[in-house]
């Protein structure tokens, strides 16, 4: 039978399934492509090549280190596929406790590789309803054909005694097997016999009548002339026809008889024992199953509540198994991955930006400035009007405070104009440390500073740490309720922030001082923003603060660029909404706050250059 075929016990033909030279089902593909592959907390995500084969999963670094053999392979037969439950482009291979986290490039392609494993582990022989059904019927097969001996020989490896037991039942056979044609054959040889003796009989006495009639018979006697009486059939000899010894052949059915009796007997007693034994067996592996089956779903429970070591899913907590070193590497790693993507793709806005410049500046030049208008000198009215109102007048009142005193405010970083100041706050293992920064920039007034820091147009462009965010509502012209969803550094969980953002104009109280430009964001809640799942909502309340200084120029010249200062004041209080290691969150602080600012004000001079003054 060819292995392209499959049989029932009955011997009709079951449904065939086409395979092909090599033995695995038509329609089952080899697939290899690029799949972002989990390597470990320091480098997070990695494209790999990834080659599905042979009911093998392997992968390579790239698709052109294949020939030096691959990084890691899984075998398929026992493999649990999962689909991630929020990420669609995700899945999880798990072979025992090695698990491969995978991601491809969107939900089709997922759905391509998922579909791939699953077939190719139906065909390993594992779960596949055909494999099982053509191993089962060339079982039967071979069971009907070997027999019953073939049969007691493999199901009895250890039951010596009841196969000697099942021989001497065969011995017995033959024995009463023997006797019976033995018997047989007697029997018939009497019934022969006596037919002939009868026929013999009944013509000697015809004769004797006739020729001696003073002769007579008496039964079986007859009498002569002499008055003898003499046997008519002479007896038959003590073994009978054919010298059959009648005394032995009895004893020996009579031990044979007492023999298959007591064999049967012990053989009952055996398979007693045996079941007795098998039923011990069969109680222990049921509560041994029952114990592995109850660690099981404990175990289950456990990593419900805690998230695998060293995964993806990897969620922080004050129970980290990851100490904090580790956790500030992974982090760094994290932001310096997202720092030569953002270098990347600046270099590639320079080159746009330095082929439409001469184009941009014209237009700029020909542009009329923006109208400053006094509807930053108002919040409006609105639901958040007071509320507006009073964190303004706390950030002109403590933000432009100065750092010395009892304010206990620590220099963390000088770079040139700009100082970074931080006080170390913590409340229930939370980091809440305020931060407060100070930068002069050249070329730019504080309305511009606020302007483009405001305006979500423009968020995007300088705005690097943010996955998306929408605007929930808009107040009025300078007020509006925003929700913004952060970029993911692992191991820490990912944030998003609800807060509402108001820009202000604050008139100078004397002729001499400035005017005061500023932008207050802080959180709010809103019903078409609700807390996600997946999510950690951070607490924000954060204030810009600008103040445009102006050089005169010499002569009769007007101001120009080179002649005016922003001096900015910018303050934050985050409460990022979930425990992180301390030590953490202030040398992160340290070093996206400075990249932050920086980043920001070059651009904001480089959208201003060359355009109209905007005070």
């Amino acid at each position: 039978m060819s292995d392209n075929q499959s049989w029932n016990s009955s011997g009709s033909e079951e449904d065939v399934e086409p395979r092909d030279e090599s033995g695995h089902l038509v329609g089952i593909v080899d697939l290899s492509g690029v799949l972002s592959k989990w390597t470990n907390y320091i480098h997070g995500w990695q494209d790999r090549w990834v080659v599905l084969k042979n009911n093998t999963l392997s992968y390579y670094k790239s698709q052109d280190e294949t020939e030096y053999g691959c990084r890691g392979s899984l075998c398929l037969s026992k493999a649990v596929i999962t689909p991630h439950e929020f990420d669609e482009c995700r899945l999880d291979i798990s072979v025992n406790d090695s698990v491969w986290y995978l991601r491809a490039q969107d939900p089709e392609h997922r759905h391509q590789w998922i579909d791939s494993v699953e077939l190719h582990r139906a065909d390993s022989g594992y779960g596949s309803e055909s494999s099982l059904r053509r191993h089962g019927s060339m079982l039967s097969l071979t069971s009907a054909t070997s027999g019953f001996s073939a049969t007691s020989t493999s199901s009895f490896k250890k039951g010596h005694s009841l196969r000697e037991k099942l021989s001497e039942m065969e011995t017995f056979r033959d024995i009463l097997c023997r006797q019976v044609d033995t018997l047989q054959k007697y029997f018939d040889g009497c019934s022969d016999a006596v037919t002939k003796d009868e026929l013999q009989r009944d013509k000697i006495v015809e004769d004797d009548e006739d020729d001696f009639p003073n002769t007579r018979t008496d039964g079986e006697f007859l009498h002569n002339n002499h008055g003898i009486k003499e046997k008519l059939f002479q007896s038959v000899s003590p073994k009978g026809i054919n010298g059959i010894d009648f005394k032995g052949e009895a004893i020996t059915f009579k031990a044979t008889t007492a023999g298959i009796l007591a064999t049967l007997s012990h053989c009952i007693d055996l398979m007693v024992k045996r079941e007795d034994s098998w039923q011990k067996r069969v109680d222990k592996e049921m509560e041994k199953r029952r114990r592995i089956e109850e660690g099981y779903k404990s175990a289950l429970n456990e990593l419900k509540k805690k998230s695998h070591f060293g995964g993806p899913d990897y969620e922080e907590g004050p129970n980290s198994l990851i100490n904090e070193d580790e956790f500030f590497d992974a982090v760094e790693a994290a932001l310096d991955r997202q720092d030569k993507i953002e270098e990347q793709v600046s270099r590639g806005i320079v080159v746009v930006v330095c082929v439409q410049s001469h184009t941009e500046k014209i237009r700029l030049q020909r542009s009329s400035p923006v109208p400053p208008g006094d509807v930053y000198s108002s919040i409006g009215t609105h639901r958040y009007s007071d509320k507006v109102e009073e964190m303004v007048q706390s950030h002109m009142t403590y933000s432009l405070q100065d750092v010395g005193g009892d304010a206990n405010w620590q220099l963390v970083v000088e770079e040139g104009e700009m100082k970074v100041y931080r006080r170390e706050v913590e409340e229930n293992g939370i980091v809440l440390d305020p931060l407060k920064a100070t930068h002069s920039v050249k070329g730019v007034t504080g309305h511009e500073v606020c302007h483009y820091f405001w305006d979500t147009t423009y968020r995007n462009d300088w705005e690097t740490t943010i996955e998306n965010f929408n605007v929930v509502e808009t107040l009025s012209d300078n007020v509006a309720i925003v929700f913004q969803t952060h970029k993911r550094v692992w191991p820490a969980s990912q944030r998003d922030v609800l807060y509402l953002s108001a820009m202000r104009k604050i008139m100078a109280s004397n002729e001499n001082d400035p005017d005061t430009w500023l932008v207050c964001n802080f959180s709010v809640d809103h019903d078409d923003a609700q807390p996600s799942s997946r999510c950690v909502r951070a607490k924000i309340n954060i204030g810009m603060i600008c103040q445009t200084l102006v050089s005169p120029p010499e002569g009769d010249k007007e101001i120009s660029r080179d002649n005016i200062l922003c001096k900015i004041t910018y303050v934050a209080n985050v409460n990022p909404g979930g425990w992180a290691p301390a030590s953490v969150l202030r040398a992160v602080a340290k070093r996206e706050y400075p990249k932050f600012l920086k980043r920001f004000t070059s651009y904001v001079q480089e959208k201003t250059a060359g355009k109209p003054i905007l005070f």
